[in-house]
């Protein structure tokens, strides 16, 4: 199944179950997914975006509500912090197992050999080939950082 699809069906077992946080967390992912798929499709693209680009854009909405989390925990309104981390753990459950941090470094230097990445110069080809690669299964902020320290070196 699609993660179109995914998302559909998730959609329907929340509303069966009246989840109201998960059927309101599914449909902003279907309008985000909406708003990009209408952009592809304006560039030529008829099926809209790629799985791929669907997991980035979930990652995405997981970063914001991190720190629209840590935002809210810090002006003391615990309840809107424990909201988006509760939103965080229903997107989470689109994207696939997520590599631990052994793992990503394992691959980040697979890469880097099968690529021949010499320098720092080298990084944006690197990000490009990881974001295509392992999207949805790394925090491409913690990769980027690796990234960088393995070509510096």
């Amino acid at each position: 199944m699609d993660k179109r699809g995914e998302f559909n069906a998730a959609m329907k077992e929340a509303m069966k179950n009246s989840n109201k946080i998960a059927v309101a967390t599914i449909r902003l992912i279907l309008a985000a997914l909406k708003d990009k798929d209408i952009v592809a499709r304006a560039e030529g693209k008829a099926e809209g975006i790629s799985e791929n680009e669907i997991l980035s854009m979930l990652q995405s909405m997981i970063k914001q509500r991190k720190e629209s989390s840590k935002t809210y925990a810090e002006a003391e309104r615990f309840d809107l912090a424990e909201r988006e981390e509760t939103e965080i753990k229903i997107i989470q459950t689109f994207l696939p197992q997520q590599l631990d941090e052994d793992e990503a470094g394992e691959a980040i230097d697979a890469l880097i050999k099968e690529m021949d990445a010499q320098d720092i110069k080298d990084m944006g080809r690197v990000m490009a080939e990881l974001k295509t690669r392992f999207a949805g299964q790394m925090d491409m902020g913690k990769a980027s950082g690796l990234v960088k320290q393995k070509l510096a070196a």
